[in-house]
């Protein structure tokens, strides 16, 4: 998971480059019948994100609004890749710290964000210290 942190009135799309960037594992090989795909919603349908996309490897796969919906409605079984980002950004709003940013350099709100994912991975290994 890749992160970058900027100002709350900053566009998502402005950010991509920051966070594809910021991703610390070394990605697999892209291969043609091992394609990798980057999920985003119609907050990133810009030329730009499709290019950055492509720059890094990526197959941009950006749904519009509601196609989800209508995927669900369509389909049984049916569910959204973005899930995993909803869901990770609903544990980090647990974290009363990191929900409204007070801190004013940027390097110790991330490292208050690095401190929350860790505490998230280390809680789901299921350990009790």
């Amino acid at each position: 998971m890749g992160m970058s942190v900027e100002k709350a009135n900053r566009n998502d799309m402005k950010m991509v480059e920051s966070t594809v960037k910021s991703v610390p594992v070394k990605r697999p090989r892209v291969t043609k019948r091992k394609p990798q795909n980057l999920c985003l919603d119609k907050g990133y349908d810009y030329n730009e994100v499709r290019d950055l996309a492509k720059e890094f490897g990526y197959t941009a796969r950006i749904r519009a609004r509601g196609e989800e919906a209508q995927a669900i409605k369509r389909k049984a079984g049916f569910r959204a890749r973005r899930w995993v980002v909803e869901r990770t950004h609903s544990w980090l709003n647990r974290f009363r710290r990191i929900l409204i940013r007070w801190e004013k350099k940027a390097m110790n709100y991330l490292s208050l964000l690095h401190l929350a994912c860790a505490l998230i991975t280390f809680r789901s290994t299921g350990l009790n210290i």
